[in-house]
């Protein structure tokens, strides 16, 4: 039994680093739902396993200035409308990186062009530098966290032995949310928001993959 679970630990990465590597850039848009459509910079990692199947881990890079509508709504239901400061008090700077694990499966459609599905799942990380309610010209930042997963698909064109341009179109999905306590300052009443943001929606990137 233990010589079982020794090999089970012990080769797959010794399978899996006698196998090709690649590594990809990645630009282009993004449109999640908590946000307008912004760019998105991302690289990709892994394992060549055969000429039909890659084994990857990325990182990806979102930002986004913008006012939390949402927000303004719960602040406006509770304290009432009061547009100027409640826009200024949602102001936010978002930061998102998606930390994931990936499979990808390929085959030939024409010479030197292939055509791929890719499934990937993992960590959804926001950085969120947000305005104090108190006083909303004051900066603070939280971290929110939350599984996410996609699905996509495109074409690779083969530009070299060791090289392919890429383009993809892919479904992201993940909604990471913190609680946000805020004290009247007339009654003392503590209210507790919740603020959530949807970062699901379609990514559209092209780029370029690299084997050694």
């Amino acid at each position: 039994m233990k010589r079982i679970i020794f090999l089970l630990v012990v080769l797959p990465p010794l399978v899996l680093s006698a196998q090709s590597h690649f590594s990809s850039v990645k630009l282009g848009m993004f449109n999640p739902g908590a946000t307008d459509a912004g760019f998105i910079l991302g690289y990709e990692g892994g394992w060549y396993v055969d000429d039909n199947f890659l084994l990857g881990y990325s990182a990806d890079w979102f930002n986004k200035n913008y006012v939390d509508q949402k927000f303004v709504s719960q602040i406006n239901d509770v304290y009432g409308p009061n547009s100027t400061i409640n826009e200024l008090r949602a102001k936010t700077n978002l930061h998102s990186i998606p930390l994931m694990g990936s499979v990808t499966g390929n085959w030939i459609i024409a010479e030197r062009t292939r055509a791929f599905v890719t499934g990937a799942a993992g960590l959804e990380v926001l950085l969120i530098f947000y305005r104090d309610y108190t006083n909303p010209n004051d900066d603070k930042f939280q971290g929110a966290f939350d599984f996410c997963w996609r699905l996509g698909f495109g074409v690779m064109y083969e530009l070299g032995k060791r090289s392919d341009a890429i383009a993809e179109i892919s479904y992201h999905s993940s909604t990471p949310s913190w609680q946000y306590a805020v004290s009247d300052p007339n009654t003392g009443i503590r209210h507790t928001f919740e603020r959530s943001y949807d970062m699901s929606g379609l990514l559209m990137r092209i780029g370029f993959r690299f084997y050694f």
